[in-house]
């Protein structure tokens, strides 16, 4: 696990996305992720919905199914997937902006709600949800370990859990970690950045089950790319992003730097973007390992 030189709190975490709200907005859009360009021809929007639809088909989607989304952002994942596959989904963000955003765009058929509130403080009660996703937010939580058995706990016996992760590669070398992967942890407020082994001893010890793990950080890599170019021509257009760029004022701006970097490390394999896939078991006593909430 590669850790920051300075310790991020949540606090900090919801604070980068409070302050950066208009350039999360109208840089990435409704859906705070990277994309996948599966065929390599999509356009922007076509390789967002991509992930989401890779997620969904790894999730087993059913009609009727109680959905988590564990770090919803703008729910637009959440929206997307209650209207496409009817299921429910409840979104937690510890972000309060994003929170209010989500819920003035919340689908009118109750489909979605959207929770203001930290995952690892979540309060459901145990079995809330027959399926959970995390997309590029389990790098968020300041306790990994309570993550995955959080995640565990809500899930019915049977369930299943998909967490989308930027990862650090196995073994890295001091030269990656000193000059891409620890301040890429410190400039995007991630409190640590695991690798494969790491996810997979987590998600066992919390009794889950692994299912399919993939690596495609070759096909989600040209999202920063995207990203760079959009923010230098706001940078260049609107004097909003010249003073959050520039101002000390803005506690977040050091996030600027690590738009390069992140095109370094998924460019030279530092970094890696996992696809996993757990289940809950069904029967036995894994069953009941997380009563209590831990």
């Amino acid at each position: 696990m590669i850790f920051p030189l300075t310790i991020q709190t949540v606090e900090d975490v919801s604070g980068h996305y409070d302050e950066l709200d208009t350039a999360y907005r109208e840089i990435w859009g409704e859906h705070v992720h990277h994309g996948y360009w599966r065929a390599g021809r999509e356009t922007p929007t076509e390789a967002t919905e991509a992930l989401i639809d890779l997620v969904a088909d790894q999730l087993d989607l059913r009609d009727g199914q109680a959905v988590c989304d564990i770090g919803c952002g703008y729910g637009g994942t959440a929206r997307y997937l209650a209207s496409r596959h009817r299921v429910a989904v409840t979104g937690f963000t510890i972000s309060g902006v994003q929170a209010r955003f989500a819920q003035s765009l919340a689908n009118g058929d109750g489909s979605v709600t959207f929770v203001h509130r930290d995952w690892l403080e979540n309060g459901l009660p145990d079995g809330s949800f027959e399926r959970a996703y995390a997309i590029e937010s389990s790098e968020h939580m300041i306790d990994k370990a309570r993550f995955f058995t959080e995640a565990a706990r809500v899930l019915k016996p049977g369930g299943r859990l998909v967490v989308c992760a930027w990862l650090s590669r196995s073994n890295p070398t001091d030269m990656e970690v000193r000059h891409l992967l620890e301040p890429i942890c410190r400039e995007g407020r991630l409190p640590s950045m695991g690798d494969r082994e790491d996810y997979a001893g987590l998600a066992s010890n919390a009794g889950l089950v692994p299912v399919s793990f993939d690596d495609i950080g070759l096909d989600v890599r040209r999202t920063w790319s995207i990203c760079a170019r959009r923010f230098m021509l706001k940078l260049f257009t609107d004097g909003h992003y010249r003073r959050l760029a520039f101002s000390r004022s803005t506690r977040n701006r050091s996030f600027v730097l690590s738009v390069p970097r992140l095109m370094i490390a998924l460019r030279t394999g530092a970094m890696r973007y996992g696809v996993f896939v757990w289940d809950k078991p069904a029967t036995g006593p894994e069953t009941n390992l997380l009563r209590g909430g831990q």
